[in-house]
């Protein structure tokens, strides 16, 4: 037992000598590796008698706990030693607390649109994108718009050419639909939408959804029942509503709807909407005596805007973290 203590004391005072991992590493291999010298004794216990053999294997046991006992102390002490060397060269302290780490989020517009995908989702509506870059006949001429509307001067529309521009809206979407499907139909297009205006509540570029239903029994009470309840859904809370009578090309009767603000104390147009007119459906051979539609359109800054009470809609494109932060 003195000479397997003796041996023990040898061991550690070679560990403690190391002044580095791989030296540590060595030694371990010298002693308990494949070919190491305890290794090899107790491969050697078999050849040894029994009273001698029980004896033995107990003094190496000892041994072999103590030289991974202190190999592990003499290691972890290295790495601190190294760590804290690291630390002074770099001029770093430790012990300060670390900085707040500012995490992302999905911009209010991009949730906003997620928000009324899901609703018009439930619904059973199929959820398409279309081309920003349009042509003149699927932007205005299968919308009914006729070749003098004021929407088509280059004060309000941007145009590549005679035939090619940054489409005005996503309306576009609802004739190229409708020319490869058949009714029924339900759809909504998230997407930008350009126009040559610029002020605190126009942007040259802003987003849009526009909602198309196409089935034979669709009437202007459906379209009633699916914009006031899509409005409470996404405001959460009963606004007073009106639908004011209007004029789209391509809806017949056409409404705006506004809601009473009562901070503003004033009534404020949140969307447009309409059943389809019969010459938008027989521009797609689209029987309108047989099949009706009803169809809105809905800018989604407008909403966002009224909800949050924002006064200026370049706010959401100047990428201020005061702002979009809060929207977390």
């Amino acid at each position: 037992m003195n000479n397997t203590k003796k041996y023990v004391k040898k061991i550690i005072s070679k560990i403690n000598k190391c002044v580095n991992i791989k030296e540590l590493n060595n030694l371990k291999l010298k002693y308990l590796g494949k070919n190491g010298s305890i290794t090899k004794k107790i491969k050697n216990l078999k050849n040894i008698n029994i009273n001698q053999r029980k004896e033995l294997s107990i003094s190496i046991n000892i041994i072999k706990k103590n030289i991974i006992k202190f190999i592990f102390i003499k290691k972890n002490k290295l790495i601190n030693l190294k760590q804290n060397k690291l630390s002074f060269k770099n001029n770093i302290d430790i012990t300060l607390s670390s900085k707040n780490i500012l995490s992302g989020s999905i911009h209010i517009i991009n949730k906003s649109i997620n928000k009324i995908q899901k609703f018009f989702s439930n619904l059973g509506c199929e959820i398409l994108f279309g081309p920003e870059i349009e042509n003149d006949y699927y932007n205005f001429d299968s919308l009914n718009i006729n070749k003098d509307h004021p929407s088509r001067n280059s004060h309000d529309t941007f145009w590549f050419n005679k035939n090619f521009l940054l489409r005005t809206q996503t309306s576009s979407m609802q004739i190229r639909t409708m020319e490869i499907k058949k009714p029924p139909i339900r759809i909504i297009v998230p997407g930008k939408v350009y126009r040559n205006d610029s002020s605190l509540t126009h942007s040259p570029m802003f987003h849009q959804i526009e909602g198309l239903i196409v089935e034979k029994s669709i009437n202007f009470s459906n379209l009633k029942w699916i914009i006031k309840n899509f409005l409470f859904n996404f405001f959460k809370k009963k606004y007073k509503i009106r639908f004011r009578n209007s004029y789209f090309p391509f809806t017949t009767p056409s409404a705006e709807i506004d809601i009473f603000h009562v901070k503003y104390n004033k009534w404020l147009e949140v969307l447009g909407c309409g059943m389809v007119h019969p010459i938008v459906l027989k521009n797609v051979n689209i029987n309108s005596k047989i099949y009706s539609g009803c169809a809105f359109g809905i800018g989604i800054e407008r909403l966002i805007m009224l909800k949050y009470n924002l006064f200026n809609i370049r706010s959401f494109f100047k990428n201020d973290f005061r702002l979009l932060k809060q929207f977390k």
